[in-house]
């Protein structure tokens, strides 16, 4: 063979490996695109709506879900963030997770009625959307919550108990939730299907916006208005207000029934105390499991339906695969057989030093 021809044979196979090496580099640069488009099929985003009123999300929702996940999708996380009281934080928070090509959201709305847009966009993105706790609006993918109007109910119920004979006199104050929340709604649907006609009269009614301060103002502006004995019963939605509200009434000299929702930890140490008549306890691991399970599920590309086995309408889309569980009535006498029996606290949680009496005087021990 020739010097020239060798030149040639050399040249040809050279530009051979380089056209090869360039193709292979443009085959992994095309994948590295298409597993960007495809979105991120391992990551689970998780956004709750506050931390302020009730101490549930972190307590209990947030390492119930990412335990749950974890156990059904080993190579799953979650991605999870707070919006503090803040839908605007919230929708920033949906954003970055869309944009980091996460394809399936767990979205506790703190403004559900604000959602549409959010859950629109992510549709379109091919993002699934999980209501969870509250119902946002927009094409939901699926939802699991509590039966909201019979947590409201009861509530009512727990309120007529706490009553007894005197219900039938009793002037009520109402202080409800945060209007933006369609929760909040069902709640006092609830809680008015029970206490109306049993009761003499709801008196005063305001939102306390899920806002311990506002709901103090609120119970404050009602003494003004109605006196220290205008009313025999209070209302709260949900524990962080009644918290607020119990300090407001004490400090006036008002002792009267009030409950609240949630079974927070001090909600429990002031019913053990006497402070407050009852919580109503929502099973909070049940529910994050259920979310966990339809979130794998909708990651997975799984029929949902399995878990989810009902429907419910919003005002946004019909026919959304639900789940919705059931809640109890804790009074003094239920703490053991509810909270303590389901692990969500020891009576060592319960029973500090401060409460060691009043649990003592309980049967706690």
């Amino acid at each position: 063979m020739n010097a020239v021809l060798r030149r040639v044979l050399v040249s040809t196979a050279g530009l051979a490996l380089a056209l090869s090496t360039t193709a292979a580099c443009g085959k992994a640069g095309a994948s590295k695109a298409e597993a960007t488009a495809a979105g991120d099929s391992t990551s689970i985003g998780l956004l709750l709506p506050e931390n302020a009123s009730s101490t549930r999300y972190e307590s209990f929702d947030r390492p119930f879900i990412e335990a749950k996940v974890k156990s059904l999708c080993a190579q799953c996380k979650v991605l999870y963030n707070n919006a503090e009281g803040s839908a605007a934080k919230q929708k920033q928070q949906f954003d970055t997770l869309l944009t980091q090509g996460v394809k399936v959201i767990v979205l506790d709305p703190y403004d559900a009625k604000s959602t549409q847009g959010w859950v629109e966009e992510a549709a379109a993105k091919g993002v699934k959307v999980l209501a969870y706790d509250r119902l946002a609006a927009g094409p939901i993918a699926a939802y699991t919550s509590f039966d909201n109007e019979k947590v409201g109910e009861l509530q009512g119920q727990a309120l007529l108990d706490a009553l007894g004979p005197r219900a039938a006199d009793a002037n009520v104050v109402m202080i409800d939730g945060d209007e933006a929340d369609p929760n909040a709604a069902q709640f006092k649907s609830g809680a008015h299907k029970v206490l109306d006609g049993k009761i003499k009269k709801v008196v005063y009614e305001q939102s306390g916006q899920w806002n311990p301060t506002v709901a103090g103002q609120k119970i404050s502006a009602a003494v003004t208005e109605l006196g220290k004995n205008g009313f025999q019963a209070v209302y709260s939605a949900n524990d962080g207000m009644a918290g607020a509200i119990i300090t407001q009434l004490q400090g006036a000299g008002i002792k009267v029934p009030v409950g609240g929702q949630d079974a927070g930890l001090d909600a429990v140490q002031r019913i053990v105390n006497g402070d407050q008549a009852y919580t109503i306890y929502k099973a909070y691991r049940p529910l994050a499991e259920t979310a966990a399970e339809l979130a794998v599920a909708l990651l997975q590309g799984k029929d949902v339906k399995t878990v989810a086995t009902a429907s419910v309408d919003s005002a946004t889309a019909k026919n959304i695969p639900a789940k919705l569980l059931d809640a109890k009535i804790v009074t003094k006498d239920d703490i053991a057989a509810t909270l303590l029996a389901d692990g969500i606290y020891k009576v060592s949680d319960i029973c500090t030093a401060d409460y060691a009496a009043a649990c003592a005087a309980a049967g706690l021990k």
